[in-house]
């Protein structure tokens, strides 16, 4: 486990803007900066941590735990599903396939969890058993494993996405019958490996959710990020039984506490400046995430190198003959 005093110094080397124009036309997002050259895109990971639609701090690593974590599950899994990754020149880079993305998030669940508006079992709770078109059975309680892991899509949206069934996406013409049976396929089969490989490595693959495109042919992808610490929740599997049955919350290795500070110290969503994230507090967002790194991949979280993030990147790009 990497040591605290590395994470301090990292601080003040974080990656939180990117200027490579030269790579292309830059599209922002709330963690990754692309950059569009030609047939490619340059993912770039930065150390962005966001809730609240607002940037709260920048965590020390992060980028690269999402980048290197993506590639292990892309090389894990491409014999179910080819993947867009064409090139990893840098520890926060993923260069890809530039493709038309579906409209459409694949959420797959294998549990009956959450606690947000759009949660399945904020949904149950209600009294909702039609969830995205899956039909849920009477008598299950918060945290139960479903006897199979099922599929709620939700639409693509800059403001927010919507709860959507496989019959909606077919009829509004978001897919075709014969796209949608392709990738909700692959994406079942997708999780259930995701599934076997957190077991192996003392982890619960709680759900998740995937992004597919496809090029001109009409051959479809595996896009975007895969299992990452953001995209998936996982509970600590040998304590989950004991927990469920006693009616706890399972254990997580969990990044709430850091919005938890900033609901107590602030208003998120209407003060026009955040107060600064304690050191403390990000040094521990970090360790949290290299942990989950290394608990998910079963791998030691390698150290990219002492430069600061953007000099490294540059030097990188120009190696690999991206840049001049």
């Amino acid at each position: 486990m990497i040591k605290e005093e590395v994470i301090i110094e990292q601080l003040d080397k974080t990656l939180t803007e990117t200027d490579f124009l030269a790579l292309g036309k830059k599209y922002r997002g709330k963690v990754r900066d692309n950059y569009i050259m030609d047939e490619k895109v340059f993912m770039i990971a930065t150390d962005r941590q966001s809730a609240f639609d607002r940037i709260l701090a920048s965590v020390p690593f992060k980028g690269q735990v999402l980048t290197q974590t993506s590639i292990f599950w892309f090389n894990k899994t491409k014999d179910i599903v080819q993947n867009h990754m064409i090139d990893n020149p840098d520890p926060n880079i993923m260069v890809c396939k530039k493709l038309n993305v579906f409209p459409v998030e694949f959420v797959v669940r294998g549990y009956m969890t959450g606690v947000t508006s759009t949660a399945v079992w904020t949904a149950y709770e209600n009294g909702e058993r039609l969830f995205c078109g899956n039909v849920l059975p009477e008598g299950m309680i918060k945290n139960q494993k479903f006897d199979e892991a099922i599929i709620t899509p939700t639409t693509k949206s800059d403001e927010h996405d919507e709860k959507i069934s496989a019959e909606e996406v077919i009829s509004k013409g978001l897919m075709t019958k014969s796209q949608w049976d392709y990738v909700a396929e692959k994406a079942l089969k997708l999780f259930k490996r995701g599934e076997e490989i957190a077991a192996q490595n003392g982890l619960i693959l709680v759900d998740t959710k995937y992004e597919f495109g496809h090029d001109d042919k009409g051959n479809i992808y595996l896009i975007d990020e895969i299992h990452t610490p953001d995209s998936s929740r996982y509970w600590i599997k040998e304590s989950y039984d004991k927990k469920f049955t006693d009616g706890e919350e399972p254990d997580n290795i969990d990044k709430e506490f850091l919005r938890l500070w900033f609901r107590k110290n602030c208003d998120p969503y209407k003060d026009e400046v955040l107060p600064d994230a304690p050191q403390n507090l990000v040094v521990e967002l970090s360790r949290r995430y290299i942990m989950l790194y290394e608990k998910i991949t079963g791998q030691e979280f390698s150290l990219s190198s002492n430069l600061d993030t953007t000099e490294r990147i540059k030097n990188n790009l120009k190696t690999a003959g991206y840049l001049n």
